[in-house]
């Protein structure tokens, strides 16, 4: 089985246009014309490192799909858990991207694409849309604080200072409508988030932010991402049109459940071939699958004793990538099948996973 199993559905990046044969002027050249990314950071004119640029995200972060992949049981507070758990069984129905809506906070850094667009006062970040058009927000680096009372926004408000080379910014005042990642962790008002950005040379971006909701989480998250500048290239325009069919497409699951006794009897790591196993872990009433050496990860939900359905990127249901359990005469779990629009691949089972959320 190939490890991207989910990874084609997991993140519906658009096509990136560009002007044919135009080359962004101001960008350092090799002797064979492609850009030199290994120069040295651009400065202001105040001195500081200059971010501008459009910069593209790893696309390969795993918490674009599950923002707590690495927190303990504990370390979700149990009101968040059941939203999300409820998120998990009705398959995104109410997904914020299949209704327009922006997408979550770290997705835009982690995969997407955006511009940034710095002056002594104010740095602007246009995000190449997905769910919906472009998604611009507005940083104050004019030595503003945040505001006293804020009323609760998308993108909330954002203040930014410099740390020696280091934009630090602060964003609040966020609504609790959007989600953390494509499988529905909630957030809540409370919610503020951290972001630090370092130019370390003219094609590179060290980016790290930290999400702090001790309404949902009982400990900060913090996220890091490598972001690459794409030279010679331009956002593309993207409208959230449609959105009806993508709804209809979203069939909120047929509410099957199983005990956690049950789930518990798939838990456990499977082996595709010699280096590349399937890891089944349980959270709450659902599954999450995780692909090594790949990274994948994709939350599962059942939707009969054996057949479990991941959901895509918040728009897509995956109907035709399902994972099978498969058991022996006597009832016994002995591997899963792995049903992918491109054909069916089995896994046979190792041993006993002992993650349980």
């Amino acid at each position: 089985m190939s490890t991207k199993f989910f990874a084609a559905a997991l993140l519906a990046v658009p096509l990136t246009a560009q002007w044919i044969n135009y080359k962004t002027p101001g960008i350092p050249r090799n002797p064979d014309g492609k850009p030199n990314l290994s120069a040295p950071a651009p400065r202001t004119a105040e001195g500081k490192p200059d971010l501008s640029g459009i910069w593209r995200g790893p696309r390969t972060s795993v918490y674009t799909q599950n923002i707590a992949a690495d927190l303990k049981p504990n370390e979700i507070q149990p009101r968040a858990q059941a939203v999300y758990q409820e998120h998990v069984r009705n398959l995104g129905a109410d997904s914020p991207r299949a209704h327009c809506l922006p997408d979550p906070p770290p997705y835009y850094h982690l995969a997407g694409l955006a511009r940034i667009v710095q002056t002594p006062a104010l740095t602007l970040i246009v995000n190449e849309g997905v769910s919906n058009s472009g998604v611009t927000r507005t940083i104050f680096t004019d030595g503003r604080g945040l505001p006293e009372e804020m009323n609760p926004t998308w993108l909330g408000y954002s203040v930014g200072h410099w740390e020696g080379e280091t934009l630090v910014v602060t964003t609040a005042g966020f609504n609790d409508k959007t989600w953390l990642d494509f499988s529905g962790h909630p957030h809540s008002e409370a919610l503020r988030i951290t972001e630090r950005f370092h130019r370390r040379d003219f094609g590179h971006l060290d980016f790290e932010m930290t999400l702090d909701d001790s309404k949902t989480f009982t400990r900060p998250i913090t996220v890091k991402a490598n972001k690459t500048l794409a030279a010679d290239m331009e956002l593309m325009e993207t409208i959230c049109e449609n959105n009806d069919q993508i709804v209809s497409h979203l069939s909120g699951g047929n509410g099957f459940r199983l005990s956690r006794e049950a789930l518990g009897r798939y838990a456990g790591t499977y082996e595709v071939a010699p280096g590349h196993e399937a890891a089944i872990t349980m959270d709450g009433e659902s599954l999450v699958l995780r692909l090594s050496p790949s990274g994948d990860i994709q939350t599962l939900a059942p939707q009969s004793e054996t057949i479990f359905v991941g959901r895509g990127n918040g728009t897509e249901v995956l109907t035709g990538d399902q994972v099978e359990f498969l058991k022996n005469s006597s009832g016994a779990v002995t591997g899963l099948a792995l049903h992918a629009r491109n054909g069916e691949q089995k896994a046979a089972r190792k041993d006993t996973a002992r993650n349980v959320r």
